[in-house]
């Protein structure tokens, strides 16, 4: 596999992750204004990202391949929590 193949597959692998934290981030300076940009853009969308590929990784490593449901219903709840722990609701 030439290095070229092996970025295209890295990058393949961990798009899902960076799609669904822009989304969060920009959904979530939409919806909650105020509490939202107290956090700014980078360090919430970096959070979800490196939690997005733990939890891809994870399911790579637990069902044997990439792209299964199930790990991504896993991305979609691992974010969704990340998502709602930042922007901390229980200190309204």
């Amino acid at each position: 596999m030439s290095v070229l193949s092996l970025l295209n597959h890295l990058l393949n692998f961990a798009l899902p992750a960076l799609a669904l934290a822009m989304l969060l981030v920009l959904a979530s300076h939409a919806l909650w204004r105020q509490r939202a940009r107290e956090g700014g853009w980078l360090r919430p969308m970096v959070l979800h990202f490196v939690v997005g590929c733990a939890v891809l990784s994870g399911g790579l490593v637990l069902l044997g391949r990439d792209g299964r449901m199930l790990t991504y219903a896993a991305l979609v709840l691992a974010c969704a929590t990340s998502q709602w722990l930042w922007l901390r609701p229980w200190r309204a």
